[in-house]
Order: structure tokens, then C-alpha cells, then sequence
């Protein structure tokens, strides 16, 4: 089993930053591709990013294009998303994930979960 705890979600005002974290203990840290999923109140759980093994590759949704940044710490078994430019509809309970399969974009890829932490964008 690996474990995933997610931290630094809060509030926050549109437009500003957030950076959060997942610490990830119990498995090889670097065996694993690692994400980000959110979701929203009344709507499905829905990809946000993914890095690889190494850190050399990373994936966003269009959504977050450009705006949020999926980093790795393999020798601190932590992976990081930086949020800029954060929008009311960024709002969700954001969950670190693992993966041993590279090109993961659904849910049912993603083995491991943390528990997740909350992001609310509001004046």
C-alpha cells in the first residue's frame, strides 16, 4: 500500500496562488507516476495533471493549462501543484494519486488516493 496526504488547500481570492502538497510513504516513491485529480460539488472527479517517473514529462488538462505546474521531489517522496491565477471554477477537493501507467488520465488508472484537500477560489 501507498499512502498519499495531500496539505495545503484553503481559501483563497481570485487570482491569487496556492501551492500544494503530497507526501507519499509504504511504496518506491520514484516506481510510481504521479497526478492530481479535483471535484467538484455535483460533478465527476476530473484529471488535473500528472508528472513521470523521473519529472522529465508532465500532462495538464486544458482547464489548467498554463496556469498550474505539477513538480516531484523523488528524494523527498513529495509532489507538488502550483496554482496561479486561480478561478472561482478551480473550487474542489483536490487528490494526490499514483500510477504505475505513464499515459493515466481516468480515475480508474490511479491506484492509490489520498484523501484529498480542500481548494475554495472566493471574494
Amino acid at each position: 500500500q501507498m499512502q498519499l496526504v495531500e496539505s495545503g488547500g484553503g481559501l483563497v481570492q481570485p487570482g491569487g496562488s496556492l501551492r500544494l502538497s503530497c507526501a507519499a510513504s509504504g511504496r518506491t516513491f520514484s516506481n510510481y507516476v504521479m497526478g492530481w485529480f479535483r471535484q467538484a460539488p455535483g460533478k465527476e472527479r476530473e484529471f488535473v495533471a500528472r508528472i513521470s517517473w523521473s519529472g522529465a514529462s508532465t500532462y495538464y488538462a486544458d482547464s489548467v493549462k498554463g496556469r498550474f505546474t505539477i513538480s516531484r521531489d523523488n528524494a523527498k517522496n513529495t509532489v507538488f501543484l502550483q496554482m496561479n491565477s486561480l478561478r472561482p471554477d478551480d473550487t474542489a477537493v483536490y487528490y494526490c494519486v499514483a500510477s504505475e501507467v505513464l499515459f493515466a488520465t481516468t480515475p480508474d488508472l490511479y491506484k492509490y488516493w489520498g484523501q484529498g484537500t480542500q481548494v475554495t477560489v472566493s471574494s
